[in-house]
């Protein structure tokens, strides 16, 4: 089948603070579109998840009217209608499965439900080809850090690891509001890091050398906090690109270690990083470096991709349409912890 003939998919994902819409044909990426809300929860440091739904509910038929013309077609044009389905915030989610209910029928389309997390790794697809299988994934967010063995997106994903309590994207943004930074956090420690001695202070590796693929934060969370607050009582002015550095270092150094062990262990030759952290400076070079020293091919989508999109449901979508899956039922409900091993919701 050419690619003009592969039926069109649109995304859609409110998981969160972001209302993002993907057009896709296959592994051809059409259009992405966003609109954040994260200007509004910068003041609260963290998202509201009632405005985070009141925002969705806003921006939805625009952001679909400008995938729609960014794309070049007419919603008639649409074949499928894919959504996340979970894991995410309860009101957001249900905004964006009720818009896809109504685009899927209105249109006659079929519809699916599918999983947030598997898109972000989807994703990759539209800027690298198909994904070789299989493949193992390393999956990092605000609220997700898993590691993945993937034999097929659509059919068999399966977990690896987790984080044990905060995931890694949560993590930086609590070590920017100790730090004075703005939210959220990734971006401003990144570049703050940039300017620091990250062997100035030795911060815990959490589950470091454990035997796992699990993953800890909290800890890390709580000796920068006491670094931080014994600068204070010491009346030592901390550094904070000295900090950001030193932190950011001891995240970055567990997830690619533990991502090329879970490579090599189970004799996996392409590795992909996607999720809102993927677009992390030093993570992308620390694990360029440690592929490259394990024989191991990496897969990266560009920053725009690793942030939640539209596009990755699309993509997910397509591959879920392609595997020949029935749709989602019309009375497709939401799930807000939907397992990372369920492609596409019940």
């Amino acid at each position: 089948m050419s690619g003009s003939d592969l039926p069109l998919i649109l995304g859609i994902e409110t998981s969160c603070d972001e209302t993002g819409v993907g057009l896709v044909r296959g592994c051809e990426l059409l259009s992405d579109e966003v609109a954040s809300s994260v200007e509004q929860h910068a003041r609260f440091g963290g998202v509201v998840p009632e405005v985070a739904s009141r925002a969705h509910l806003e921006a939805m038929s625009p952001t679909v009217q400008r995938a729609l013309d960014s794309a070049g077609v007419q919603l008639s044009d649409v074949d499928a209608v894919a959504v996340t389905a979970g894991p995410g915030l309860a009101g957001a989610l249900l905004v964006g499965v009720s818009a896809a209910k109504a685009y899927a029928l209105a249109l006659d389309v079929p519809l699916y439900g599918v999983n947030h997390l598997v898109g972000h790794v989807a994703v990759d697809q539209l800027e690298h080809g198909p994904l070789p299988k299989p493949a193992i994934a390393l999956l990092v967010s605000g609220g997700h850090t898993s590691l993945l063995y993937v034999r097929d997106l659509a059919t068999d994903v399966r977990p690896l690891g987790d984080t044990v309590d905060d995931a890694a994207g949560e993590a930086y943004d609590k070590v920017a509001r100790l730090l004075g930074l703005p939210y959220p956090g990734g971006p401003p420690i990144d570049r703050a890091a940039r300017e620091g001695d990250s062997g100035a202070i030795h911060f815990p590796r959490g589950k470091w050398g454990d035997g796992s693929y699990d993953f800890s934060f909290s800890g890390l969370k709580t000796a920068v906090a006491r670094w931080v607050e014994d600068g204070e009582r010491d009346g030592r002015a901390p550094s904070v690109p000295d900090i950001a550095a030193a932190f950011q270092e001891s995240v970055v150094d567990v997830l690619t270690r533990k991502a090329v062990d879970a490579c090599v262990e189970h004799g996996v030759g392409h590795l992909v990083i996607s999720g809102g952290v993927a677009a992390n400076s030093r993570l992308r070079e620390l694990a360029g470096q440690r592929c490259a020293d394990a024989g191991v091919e990496l897969r990266v989508p560009r920053p725009r991709l690793c942030t939640d999109n539209g596009a990755m449901i699309a993509a997910l979508g397509a591959e879920v349409a392609a595997a020949g899956l029935p749709p989602s039922r019309l009375d497709l409900a939401t799930d807000t912890s939907l397992p990372v091993g369920q492609p596409l919701a019940a």
